[in-house]
């Protein structure tokens, strides 16, 4: 069986006499895509931020690729990619520009640069606008885009923060072709998102309440053990309770 691509045991960071993440424990597979959810104070940017190794844990343990979130924070940002909703793009750089800089920074070769480049723009069917400012492009193909510039590297795991924000229904599916094809391909995917109809998309989801997960199933299972018809009514039962207003 393969081992965990992210590996958490009571994983906890504590700012003064407040816990944001409270004994996180749950692993993640190669090729899962796993949902990570909570309202607003939940504490889900704290527990991202540990595992992209920018945030030092207070106490537990957890591995990200293989590698160590206290000791080996360097290691992990190169094996993973990110993607925000405030987009990591360029916007006064062009297109073509935008991917080969992200390409450089994730060490790629020149010619593996010139060749990841050339796929790219023919997969997101962007060749002739490859020369046209990123200000200039739409909302959905600058996230599509962000998202493809963030596993160009071919990464262990990409994290997807919020990432289908302030687009239309049809994009928004869009960009779930291109995660599914990600996690096709043995990319794993952990992404927080807003939308309970996303949530269905994933293999398996967990919910956050002050600091805590609270559940953590495949969303039929979770829709089974809570007796509702939708992740809507999942996510307004365990969060209905929470006391905290700000992440």
């Amino acid at each position: 069986m393969s081992e965990p691509v992210i590996k958490t045991e009571k994983l906890t960071k504590r700012f003064g006499d407040f816990i944001a993440a409270d004994a996180l424990s749950f692993d993640v597979m190669p090729g899962e895509i796993f949902g990570f959810l909570g309202a607003n104070g939940a504490g889900k940017t704290t527990a991202m931020r540990m595992l992209c190794g920018l945030s030092k844990p207070t106490s537990g343990e957890a591995t990200v690729a293989g590698y160590d979130v206290y000791r080996e924070t360097d290691l992990i940002k190169k094996n993973i990619g990110y993607m925000s909703q405030k987009f990591s793009l360029y916007e006064d750089l062009t297109v073509v520009e935008n991917i080969r800089f992200y390409a450089g920074i994730y060490g790629l070769t020149d010619k593996a640069i010139r060749e990841k480049s050339e796929a790219l723009l023919d997969q997101l069917g962007m060749t002739h606008e490859a020369k046209k400012l990123v200000s200039e492009l739409p909302l959905g193909w600058k996230q599509k885009l962000s998202f493809s510039v963030a596993v160009i590297h071919q990464p262990k795991v990409v994290f997807l923060d919020e990432p289908t924000g302030g687009v239309d229904p049809v994009t928004r599916r869009q960009f779930w072709d291109l995660i599914y094809d990600a996690s096709d391909k043995g990319m794993t995917v952990f992404v927080t998102t807003h939308y309970m109809d996303e949530a269905e998309y994933c293999n398996r989801v967990s919910i956050m309440v002050d600091g805590r997960i609270d559940a953590l199933d495949s969303p039929q299972n979770l829709k089974k053990q809570f007796s509702v018809h939708s992740m809507d009514e999942v996510f307004y039962q365990l969060a209905r309770g929470a006391k905290r207003t700000a992440d």
